[in-house]
């Protein structure tokens, strides 16, 4: 009996087209797509060149796709990659000075690879979404959205708000991609069951629906979880590292729902179905804890390998990582020049020892043939945090063409196969550092979310009323573009790791500071004034600058047309 792997990957970054360039601007969009990207595009392609079956199932979500088809991502990811040349070139002509001479053949090996990927680029008509479809068309590839701006959908103060955040990315996704998606991320795999909400600090405490009840709504099918939400095994987050001494409200004693979950740990090698059956019930795949681990952790896994290029080391200007890991925890001047051959070998040996993994772990599952291993990870964490990641997926995928009793799925693919006939009651929480809410709403970020949750009301408010009033529909469209980029959770996560905390408290002051703007004009509207031609400016103004879901007055017109979700509402 084979055992299925079902590997999914979530892309995301943030709107920061049109908001500066470097360090937080388009460069943090356009190092996606060159470090992660498109490597991934070229090696799927490559695999399916050579014949190899390469089920992966890659998640997009629609902020980001609206940034890749947007005509000025184009121009900076030129200006991105001519300014990665120059760097090549700044080197060439001056590490001879430094006595580094030695470094001369990894420069060499930088400008190829960033020609290839510009050639790449531009042989898919400089479209990175639809390549993206290509290959779902053709190579086994499965897409799937995620919340429309990364909302913490657990967090967000009114159901509408969620409503939206989920309706906007099927019809986005619908938009871009040319078809339905079945699954969808949820942000931070944040997950809340139905029942009373209480989160500290919340204006409107009372029962709400569960996540997955929101999920059926919009039309989705499945979605995934960390284990210790299905009490299939302990909290195992990637963020341990930036969320380090954040202080977090301990949410597990306060979620009687959590509590509710306790008792006899679960095997995370099946699909399960979550939510009440009158509702619709959604399928959920949980996070297989040991082979995560294996791929992501950088102590105990193999991005840490001495081979492999080193991350924070970076010769400037211009951004060139010409180092390798060396030693584990190795002074930066200590660290050796990368060999790139070398770490491609190695990427052969991991990939093949993971395979032997999954193997391993499928026959000791035990699922008579219905088993999966369901490892999802950010898109990002392979080639831009992981340079060789790419490459180990690939080397993946071409050994388990050799059995092992594992078969790699999409994750739809699995589900018809076997589709779930046993349900599961979830905790509440998120991947994040803890298992819990902390890392988004802590003594931190309190205050972003007491401004959002009387925004989110006024907005909800007013909305029904401006439908009625055909001038004001612009306003409202952009009140709610402003509304969503205000809920992304990237800002609170950003307030949280402290990195760069400003950055993170400007962003989302300045689109909830535009939401209320415009509410305010649209709570003027329909007491029965005219919008001035001062607030017809303010809308062009933003329309330009965040140019992100151009039917999103529909969605809106929907969830005031429909109402709230789940009994339990």
């Amino acid at each position: 009996m084979s055992v299925d792997f079902v590997l999914a990957l979530h892309s995301h970054v943030p709107l920061v087209l049109r908001h500066g360039r470097w360090p937080h601007g388009s460069d943090w969009l356009c190092e996606a797509v060159l470090d992660s990207y498109l490597p991934l595009i070229e090696k799927v392609g490559e695999l399916a060149a050579r014949g190899v079956h390469c089920p992966l199932t890659v998640g997009v979500s629609p902020v980001l796709a609206n940034q890749l088809v947007d005509p000025a991502f184009a121009a900076e990811f030129d200006a991105f990659v001519l300014q990665r040349l120059e760097a090549c070139r700044d080197a060439r002509r001056s590490l001879p000075e430094t006595g580094d001479s030695g470094l001369l053949p990894l420069v060499d090996f930088w400008e190829s690879r960033i020609r290839r990927l510009r050639s790449l680029f531009e042989a898919e008509g400089r479209n990175v979404v639809g390549a993206l479809a290509r290959l779902q068309a053709g190579s086994g590839l499965e897409l799937m959205t995620c919340a429309a701006t990364h909302g913490y959908l657990s967090l967000l103060g009114r159901e509408e708000s969620v409503r939206l955040q989920l309706g906007v990315a099927a019809a986005e996704h619908r938009r871009l991609f040319g078809r339905a998606s079945a699954g969808c991320w949820l942000p931070e795999c944040a997950y809340r069951p139905g029942g009373w909400w209480a989160p500290p600090g919340a204006p409107r405490p009372g029962p709400r629906a569960g996540t997955e009840e929101h999920l059926a709504a919009a039309g989705f099918r499945y979605f995934f979880t960390d284990a210790h939400l299905a009490q299939a095994g302990s909290a195992l987050s990637g963020y341990a590292e930036g969320a380090a001494g954040a202080e977090r409200p301990d949410t597990a004693r306060q979620d009687p729902a959590r509590q509710r979950g306790a008792g006899a740990q679960r095997t995370p090698y099946r699909a399960y179905l979550v939510g009440p059956a009158a509702a619709g019930r959604v399928a959920v795949l949980v996070r297989d804890p040991r082979a995560s681990m294996q791929v992501w952790n950088r102590d105990l896994g193999y991005p840490g390998d001495g081979w492999y290029l080193e991350f924070h080391k970076i010769r400037w200007p211009g951004g060139l990582k010409l180092w390798r890991v060396s030693a584990p925890k190795s002074d930066l001047g200590a660290k050796r020049p990368y060999d790139p051959a070398a770490a491609l070998a190695q990427t052969a040996l991991h990939a093949s020892h993971f395979a032997s993994l999954l193997g391993s772990i499928g026959a000791s599952a035990g699922r008579g043939g219905d088993g999966v291993i369901a490892v999802p990870f950010d898109t990002e964490l392979f080639g831009h945090w992981w340079f060789e990641g790419a490459d180990f997926l690939a080397a993946v995928y071409r050994n388990l063409t050799n059995g092992r009793g594992v078969r790699a799925a999409t994750a739809s693919e699995h589900l018809e196969r076997h589709p779930p006939r046993s349900g599961i009651e979830l905790g509440a929480g998120s991947w994040g550092t803890g298992g819990d809410d902390g890392m988004w709403l802590n003594p931190k970020t309190a205050w972003t979310w007491q401004r959002l949750w009387p925004l989110e009301d006024r907005f909800w408010s007013v909305a029904p009323q401006a439908l009625a009033v055909p001038d004001s529909h612009a306003l409202l469209a952009q009140a709610a573009r402003e509304l969503l980029l205000a809920q992304a959770s990237d800002w609170q996560f950003i307030i949280t790791t402290g990195a760069v905390a400003d950055y993170g408290a400007r962003r989302f002051s300045l689109h909830a500071g535009d939401a209320e703007l415009l509410v305010g004009l649209l709570e003027e509207t329909v007491r029965g004034a005219v919008i001035p031609a001062q607030a017809r400016r303010i809308v062009e103004e933003l329309q330009g600058r965040d140019a992100v879901f151009p039917d999103v007055l529909a969605q809106v017109a929907g969830v005031v047309e429909h109402g709230r979700v789940g009994a339990a509402a």
